[in-house]
């Protein structure tokens, strides 16, 4: 099944806000309703894509000349049209067909890629990978503007060996995260890794964004699960990974981790994986401040015992419930008081138990009141239901986006200041206060990430209107001392501060692999690094 073409994931799953919350809207930030409603997909004018007969010709051979390996109807291209950021939807709601690549191709193996990506090069054809199309930093399209074919790895989707003695599986980039942990739980193993995405991003993605999941304290991010990886470039293959850890040079997997299509294409990924939790427990603590409750947090991330999910709400966003998307506005009602930790744990029914009656020691010893099982269940049951929220609060007129960053502990509270000024004092200027709310979603033993949902009235221009809002929350990271992404990635949106961040020469290093690896600069050109 796609995922619905102008908004998030499963249309069936759309539901509408509920009505004391668009009066909230109405009352609290000025909220109007649209005039006018989305366009549909078959009334959107496609222009007829820019490829020529010979370039079509070596697409078509480089995956084996099978039906349906080289798409240019309308419906498929549009389909695979930017990703799924608040820009990006608000953009195709309109009908604009900016972005829309000219071919969608669908390779089978490793050596197709190659082969496709050998025809791209030959014929100037700018390639951008392209898995589950959740990107949300405009990572789908080059960034100069240059024509393209996107590069759907979806055919690319079986689970390869699993290595029940060395704990490791190698999958295909293409695989879906449910399809992933299906196919790994029927050995009796997890990955671990669910981020809000997981029910439509892959494995690829993961690895070339350097995604974090929900989980990650306990089961880690992305890039530290990966031990392998294979990358299909312009100029041939590159294998990375013979050992968990070595001490032969410089550590190529971390050079493609997070590289984002702009190095090559990540064809094969060799993960380490887990047995299945026996148990699972998710609860809820409540702190009188954020800042009592980020003390208590830090304490677990040094210290001990770690919980697998670890996540803390500021006053706004448990106020509204945020936390708790499925039950949005509950809060409300009840008026609910300062701020809701989610603290989970899985594993074996004696280590689950263990760990959970040491936190909950730590928590306590740290201002934390007990809330019981229900916030955590709630909050388990409904972690994917953020960004179905997202496409009701545009329905009826708001803006809605998030934004996320991290820091060393010393540093979170100006950083979450200097970013929650920036958001409110821009927007406010603008005429459309907005609600600004924010949680601690990733923890480490020296620091964590910071993430901001931001809901306002769109305005008359929202895409500008929310574009000067990000640059100023983005130069407020950076002067910080925050990274401009902690698990988003570059993509084109935070390009020019990542090129900030890492500086002059850092930017040259990262030039010459990608003058090495793609040397005709077809590999999403303008993606993650300026083109040039």
């Amino acid at each position: 099944m796609d995922m619905l073409w102008n908004g998030w994931g499963d249309p069936a799953r759309a539901t509408p806000l509920p009505g004391p919350v668009t009066g909230l809207l109405r009352d609290l930030l000025g909220v109007k309703p649209h005039d006018a409603a989305s366009v549909p997909l078959a009334g959107i004018d496609v222009p007829e894509p820019s490829l020529g007969d010979a370039a079509r010709r070596a697409l078509e051979a480089a995956v084996g000349d099978r039906a349906d390996g080289v798409r240019t109807d309308p419906e498929s291209r549009l389909r695979h049209t930017r990703g799924k950021s608040t820009p990006d939807l608000l953009r195709m709601r309109t009908g604009d067909t900016d972005g829309t690549p000219a071919a969608v191709v669908l390779p089978d193996s490793h050596d197709e890629v190659l082969a496709v990506l050998d025809a791209c090069a030959r014929h100037a054809l700018a390639v951008v990978p392209f898995g589950g199309g959740t990107s949300v930093v405009g990572g789908l399209a080059p960034g100069d503007g240059a024509d393209f074919v996107a590069l759907d790895l979806r055919r690319m989707n079986r689970l390869i060996d699993l290595d029940e003695v060395s704990r490791t599986a190698t999958l295909e980039p293409g695989l879906r995260a449910p399809e992933a942990e299906a196919l790994l739980a029927e050995r009796g193993y997890t990955l671990g890794h669910f981020p809000q995405s997981y029910e439509w991003a892959t494995i690829g993605g993961f690895a070339a964004t350097r995604s974090s999941g929900q989980a990650s304290a306990g089961y880690g991010r992305f890039d530290e699960m990966v031990l392998g990886l294979t990358l299909a470039t312009p100029r041939g293959t590159l294998d990375t990974g013979r050992a968990p850890r070595s001490a032969a040079g410089p550590d190529l997997r971390q050079l493609v981790l997070g590289s984002e299509g702009a190095f090559g294409v990540i064809t094969s990924v060799t993960v380490r994986v887990r047995p299945r939790p026996a148990a699972r427990r998710y609860e809820g603590w409540r702190f009188a401040s954020f800042d009592e409750g980020a003390a208590a947090l830090r304490r677990l991330a040094q210290d001990g015992p770690r919980p697998t999910v670890l996540r803390l709400s500021d006053e706004t966003e448990t106020l509204i419930g945020l936390a708790q998307p499925d039950a949005i506005g509950a809060s409300l009602e009840r008026r609910d008081a300062g701020c809701l930790a989610v603290v989970g744990f899985e594993g074996t029914e004696e280590d689950t138990a263990h760990r959970r009656e040491g936190a909950a020691a730590v928590l306590r010893a740290h201002g934390g009141t007990f809330a019981g099982p229900e916030p955590g269940e709630r909050w388990a049951h409904g972690r994917y239901s953020a960004p179905y929220l997202r496409d009701a609060l545009l329905d009826v007129g708001a803006l809605a986006e998030t934004l996320e960053t991290a820091t060393y502990w010393s540093r979170i509270p100006a950083l979450y200041t200097a970013v929650r000024d920036a958001l409110t004092g821009t927007l406010t200027e603008a005429g459309t206060p907005p609600l600004v709310m924010c949680h601690i979603s990733h923890v480490y033993e020296n620091g964590a990430s910071l993430y901001f949902t931001v809901v306002c009235a769109q305005g008359e221009d929202a895409v500008a209107h929310w574009t000067r809002a990000k640059h100023a929350a983005n130069e407020a990271i950076l002067a910080a001392g925050g990274t401009i992404t902690h698990h988003h990635g570059v993509g084109t949106d935070h390009r020019d501060w990542y090129v900030r961040e890492a500086g002059p020469l850092g930017v040259e290093a990262l030039r010459a692999v990608k003058r090495t690896l793609d040397p005709a600069g077809v590999l999403s050109p303008g993606v993650l690094l300026p083109a040039g």
